[in-house]
């Protein structure tokens, strides 16, 4: 009897130890997936989170906006939370908070033409911006990445004044891996 006693304990030692954490950690990734504040009060990004998430972010930080800048899924099946199947459009979730929901496509040009043309989704992003009314901003793709990253470094040196060497090394600094080298050339025509 005392062998079952203590497999039960190890058990439930290694479900304490090992399992909630993992499961807790998985949580709050999904739920706020890669939430970062880029400028205070005025522009935050991610990725795509549950709606639970995005309704926390627009509490916590006011937005007003939210841009979603996925390639493929112009409104996106948005988790209700990391508990449940059920899903709801995300237009429906911003009308629902009462924000503003915009998608961008980020159109991507092959590497010969750049730097000679501008992508547009950076002067439809800069549309959105340069209205008073949008802020506070949150700008997000799937990961939260790449595409936010590009954008984000956009927005600082519009915005922010930073150089295109300042924008780039933060970018990198939040990700996005061996994809750096193609925004590098890609923030050449974006100043």
């Amino acid at each position: 009897m005392t062998r079952i006693i203590r497999g039960a304990v190890a058990a439930a030692l290694v479900g304490v130890i090992f399992v909630v954490p993992a499961v807790y950690c998985r949580y709050v990734g999904v739920t706020s997936k890669r939430l970062r504040t880029v400028d205070p009060g005025r522009f935050y990004r991610s990725g795509q989170m549950t709606a639970e998430g995005f309704a926390d972010a627009v509490e916590r930080f006011h937005i007003r906006t939210i841009v979603n800048v996925q390639t493929d899924v112009p409104d996106p099946d948005i988790d209700r939370s990391y508990w449940s199947c059920r899903t709801i459009k995300e237009s429906e979730l911003c009308r629902k908070l009462g924000v503003r929901y915009v998608h961008l496509v980020p159109t991507f040009l092959p590497s010969f033409l750049i730097p000679e043309n501008r992508l547009s989704i950076i002067d439809q992003l800069l549309y959105v911006l340069h209205d008073e009314a949008n802020y506070p901003v949150l700008i997000h793709c799937y990961a939260g990445l790449h595409r936010t990253g590009l954008l984000t470094a956009i927005y600082r040196m519009k915005f922010q004044g930073w150089t295109r060497e300042q924008a780039f090394l933060d970018m990198t600094a939040q990700g996005p891996g061996k994809w750096s080298g193609k925004w590098k050339v890609l923030l050449q025509i974006n100043r």
